[in-house]
C-alpha cells in the first residue's frame, strides 16, 4: 500500500525524552555497567535477560526477512534484477572484507601489539578452546555453498538459518514474478498484511528492549569485568583505533558513491546502534534496521537481499579483528610473519571468516582453521584470546552494522534501485518537524508516516 501524500507530510508529536527508546536503552546500558561492575555475582546471573530478548528476535527474523524479499521482489518485477543485486552484493562484499582484513594486518604490523609476550607453547591446553567452539566450521568452499541450500524449507526455518531461508525467498519472490503478479495478487495480499502484523509483533518486542540491554551489559561487564583491559591493552587500542579509522572511510565511501550523510543516517538509526552495543549483538537489530534502510530510500527487494547475505558476508568488524589478533598471536609466540607469510594468512582468513555469522565461537573458528593451515603457532595458542574476546565486541557490532547499512546504499545506488530525496526527507522529518522515525511500527501506528507503512509500500 502506499502512503497518501496529504498525510505523510504531516508532522508528528515529540515524545517526550523519558519515552524515546533511545534514552530507554542508554540508560538500561549505564545501569547493567554500574551493576556488573560493583555487584558482578549479580551481573552475571542477569544473563536471560538478554538471552531471552535476543531470542524473541530471532522468533521473528526467519519468516521477517522471507515475507521483505518475496514482497520486494514481487514489486520489482524482474528477475534478472535481483541476480544482478546479488552478484554486485557478493563483488563489494568480497572488496570490503578484503580491505579490512589487509587493512587489520597493516595496523596489527605497525602496532606489534603482542610483541615481547614471550608465550610458552607448553603451557597451553586446548580445553578452553574446545569448550567455546563446540560446532565445526565447513570443510570447504563446496560444503559451504551446499549448506545455502535447504534440505528443507521448514527446517531453514525451524532452526533460524538466513543463508538457506534467504536461498528459498529468492527462489518464492522468482517464481511470483514468473507467473504473474496478477495471478498471484491474493498470495502479495496476504504476504503484505502478515508482514505488517510481523511489524506489530515486532514493535512489541521491542518495548522490552532496555530490560534486553540491561541484562546482556550487566552479564558482560560482571562476568569478564573491566581489568582486563589493562593485559591486552595494546590489541584492544589497536583494534578499536582500526575500527574508528575504518567507519571514517565508510562515511567517504557512504558520501562519494550513494551521497548517504552517514552521520545524519546514525542519526536517524541511533537506537538500532546503541540496541545492538547493549547486547552485543547485530542479530538483535536485524529487522528494524531493514526497515530504517528502506525508508531512507533503499528498495525493499534491494534491502532484504544485501541486509541478511552480508551479515554472513560481510563482516568488516570481524575482518578487522581476525588480521589483527592472527598476528597478535603470531607474536606473542615470537614469529615475525614475512610478506609471503602474511599474504597467505589473507586468502586463509578470507576463506575462513566468510559465512560464520551465528556459529558460536565463530573468530577462535577462524583463527583456529587459518593457525593450523599456517602451522607458524599451536592452534591451542588461540585460547589466548579469550580473555579479550568480549572487549572486542562493541568494536565488530558497530563496524559490522554499519558496514552492511552503507553496502545496502551502496548497491542501491549501483542498481539504480536508490532514492535519495526519499532518504533527505526521512532525515528532514526527524530534524524539521519534531518526528522521531526511530519509532517503533506500533508507536507509529496511529500516526501518518508509519514504519511498516513505509516499508510495504510498494517503491
Amino acid at each position: 500500500m502506499k502512503i497518501p501524500a496529504t498525510t505523510a507530510a504531516m508532522p508528528a508529536a515529540k515524545k517526550p525524552l523519558y519515552q524515546s527508546l533511545f534514552v530507554q536503552i542508554l540508560v538500561a546500558v549505564v545501569l547493567g555497567i554500574a551493576i556488573g561492575y560493583f555487584w558482578p555475582d549479580i551481573g552475571s546471573g542477569l544473563r536471560p535477560l538478554g538471552d531471552g530478548f535476543i531470542q524473541l528476535i530471532k522468533m521473528i527474523i526467519a519468516p521477517l526477512i522471507f515475507l521483505v524479499i518475496v514482497t520486494g521482489i514481487s514489486a520489482v518485477g524482474d528477475v534478472r534484477s535481483v541476480g544482478r543485486v546479488g552478484v554486485k552484493a557478493l563483488l563489494y562484499f568480497t572488496a570490503a572484507t578484503l580491505f579490512a582484513l589487509a587493512f587489520g594486518l597493516v595496523v596489527a604490523n605497525l602496532v606489534q601489539p603482542g610483541a615481547g609476550l614471550n608465550i610458552d607453547p607448553a603451557s597451553l591446553s586446548q580445553d578452553a578452546l574446545n569448550a567455546k567452539t563446540t560446532t565445526a566450521p565447513p570443510k570447504d568452499a563446496g560444503q559451504f555453498l551446499l549448506g545455502i541450500i535447504p534440505t528443507s524449507v521448514i527446517g531453514a526455518f525451524a532452526s533460524n538459518t538466513l543463508l538457506q531461508v534467504l536461498c528459498f525467498s529468492v527462489f518464492f519472490g522468482a517464481a511470483i514474478v514468473v507467473v504473474g503478479r496478477d495471478r498471484c495478487k491474493p498470495v502479495i495480499d496476504l504476504m503484505e498484511t502478515t508482514l505488517e502484523l510481523f511489524f506489530k509483533i515486532m514493535a512489541w518486542v521491542m518495548r522490552v528492549a532496555p530490560v534486553g540491554a540491561f541484562g546482556a551489559m550487566a552479564f558482560i561487564i560482571g562476568q569478564y569485568g573491566l581489568s582486563s583491559l589493562s593485559t591486552y591493552a595494546l590489541l584492544v587500542a589497536a583494534c578499536y583505533g582500526s575500527a574508528l579509522i575504518f567507519i571514517g572511510l565508510l562515511f567517504i565511501v557512504a558520501w562519494v558513491y550513494p551521497k548517504v550523510p552517514l552521520w545524519k543516517f546514525i542519526k536517524y538509526s541511533r537506537e538500532e546502534f546503541i540496541l545492538a552495543l547493549g547486547t552485543a549483538s547485530t542479530e538483535s537489530v536485524l529487522p528494524r534496521i531493514m526497515t530504517k534502510l528502506t525508508n531512507a530510500g533503499c528498495s525493499r527487494a534491494t534491502t532484504g537481499l544485501v541486509v541478511p547475505t552480508g551479515y554472513s558476508f560481510n563482516l568488516d568488524g570481524a575482518a578487522l579483528y581476525l588480521s589483527i589478533s592472527l598476528l597478535f598471536l603470531a607474536q606473542a609466540f615470537g614469529h615475525n610473519l614475512d610478506l609471503g607469510q602474511q599474504l597467505a594468512a589473507l586468502g586463509i582468513l578470507m576463506l575462513t571468516s566468510k559465512g560464520m555469522a551465528g556459529v558460536p565461537g565463530s573468530a577462535f573458528l577462524a583463527l583456529s582453521a587459518t593457525a593450523g593451515a599456517l602451522g607458524i603457532f599451536p592452534v591451542a595458542g588461540v585460547a589466548l584470546l579469550l580473555g579479550a574476546d568480549r572487549l572486542m565486541d562493541s568494536m565488530r557490532v558497530v563496524v559490522n552494522l554499519l558496514g552492511n547499512c552503507v553496502a545496502t546504499f551502496v548497491v542501491s545506488k549501483w542498481e539504480g534501485q536508490f532514492d535519495r530525496d526519499a532518504m533527505l526527507a526521512a532525515f528532514s522529518r526527524q530534524d524539521n518537524a519534531g518526528e522521531d522515525p526511530t519509532r517503533s511500527p506500533d508507536e507509529a501506528a496511529n500516526e501518518p508516516q508509519s514504519d511498516e507503512a513505509a516499508i510495504t509500500s510498494v517503491r
